[in-house]
């Protein structure tokens, strides 16, 4: 099966091409085969992109899919205080059954908004898994592994029962992931280390989110978070540290050249007051990606949304407007986002060899002209104005309709009947 996307305007996040050019793009079955200016060779299916931006997919590097039952909890809470008195408790209520409405709704609302990867974070793995398999959603996937409730040897377990039964599905990879090193001991995370060295998978979790998960780290191991990442073996994997707002200046040069990427999530940090990272000084040591969270912080899991923070924060941050561009944001949230997955030879940009996980947009309106400069107007304007989202070949969305088999009224009486029922 052979489609084409022709006559876009292709923002392809190829360092080896201009960054805007007119293009077509072939496609067979899920891979990109050619990207040309006139393509005349023969296809099954044409895609009309005149007049439009055609992109690489958005990858949201840090979330939590199952939280969209509890979008925007975070009014006047601490992050402690969130967790501890709002969030854990309700979590524990919920099953399988629930987690699978809750990641099939953020699924939705990831495939309108642009976004073609995720790198989730989460338990009731049975649920979200179904929720995946159905939508043909290409993510991250893992099972939050922690020993507070002295459980972590069952974590550990369902994982591996997890990734043994799924690591050959073409749209899954994972990632072992203690949830942070306040809810993790030593011993916990040196096993959770040893585990993603034996299965070759990178460590996903909290890093450094806010000033007072710094001083328990001091308090709970008497180490830095860094000393932590060393002495338990951590620092020997391909990690993944998201958030990571207040990383000193020795930690930075430690990093250097390890395989660590850092996950930037603004929205998340500044809505539990965690503070602003400085990214701007970050990507001169590691690769820097961005995520949404979960929808409880982040209100959201629109990655445009998000996109336009990072670039405004760090230039009000410096207080000058010369420290960040649009681009870097647009590098942050799709080839940045693959390499700190592990994927980048599969995901983030369109290139030939590639999966064809692509977006268009439709800036054609009252509230996205006129775009003089595409790509800033992409960044801080294109809320919503995804027109079609394809993952691994496969059109999820087109004319902004979903081409999945669900019915989202019932799907969302559903969540409410689970909120209702959590209260």
């Amino acid at each position: 099966m052979i489609k084409i996307i022709k006559n876009g305007n292709v923002i392809t996040m190829d360092e080896e091409r201009k960054r805007i050019e007119k293009l077509d793009i072939v496609i067979k079955d899920d891979t990109i085969v050619e990207v040309t200016e006139k393509y005349d060779g023969s296809y099954d299916e044409i895609i009309d992109a005149t007049g439009k931006i055609v992109m690489p997919g958005l990858i949201n590097a840090h979330t939590h899919l199952g939280m969209s039952y509890f979008r925007a909890t975070n009014d006047n809470l601490t992050l402690q205080k969130w967790l501890n008195d709002m969030i854990w408790p309700l979590e524990d209520k919920l099953d399988d059954e629930d987690n699978y409405y809750g990641t099939l709704l953020s699924i939705i609302e990831m495939i309108k908004t642009g976004t073609t990867c995720a790198n989730d974070m989460y338990f009731n793995c049975a649920g979200a898994l179904k929720a995946l398999n159905e939508t043909k959603f290409r993510c991250m996937f893992t099972r939050t592994l922690m020993d507070s409730d002295q459980k972590g040897h069952e974590k550990i377990d369902e994982f591996i029962k997890l990734y043994e039964e799924n690591k050959y599905n073409k749209l899954l990879s994972f990632a072992v992931a203690p949830h942070a090193l306040y809810t993790c001991n030593h011993e916990y995370l040196t096993e959770c280390s040893e585990l993603a060295t034996n299965l070759n998978l990178p460590v996903h979790f909290h890093y450094c989110e806010n000033k007072a998960e710094i001083e328990g780290t001091l308090e709970q191991y008497n180490k830095s978070p860094l000393s932590v990442l060393i002495d338990t073996g951590l620092i020997n994997n391909k990690l993944i540290l998201a958030h990571a707002t207040f990383i000193d200046d020795d930690s930075l040069e430690y990093f250097k050249g390890k395989d660590v990427s850092f996950v930037h999530n603004p929205v998340s940090n500044l809505n539990l007051g965690c503070g602003i990272a400085d990214i701007v000084k970050y990507k001169k040591y590691v690769n820097v990606a961005l995520g949404t969270d979960g929808q409880g912080s982040g209100n959201n899991l629109n990655m445009f949304y998000h996109m336009s923070f990072v670039d405004l924060l760090q230039k009000g941050k410096y207080e000058d407007p010369t420290v960040f561009s649009s681009y870097d944001v647009l590098k942050m949230a799709t080839i940045n986002g693959a390499k700190a997955l592990g994927l980048e030879r599969e995901i983030g940009s369109i290139k030939s060899g590639k999966k064809a996980d692509i977006i268009m947009l439709d800036m054609n309106d009252s509230l996205t002209s006129p775009g003089t400069d595409v790509i800033t107007n992409v960044v801080h304007n294109a809320y919503n104005n995804v027109d079609m989202t394809m993952i691994n070949g496969e059109i999820l969305m087109k004319d902004k309709k979903l081409c999945l088999d669900i019915n989202e009224e019932k799907l969302i009486n559903k969540i409410k009947e689970v909120i209702y029922s959590l209260s």
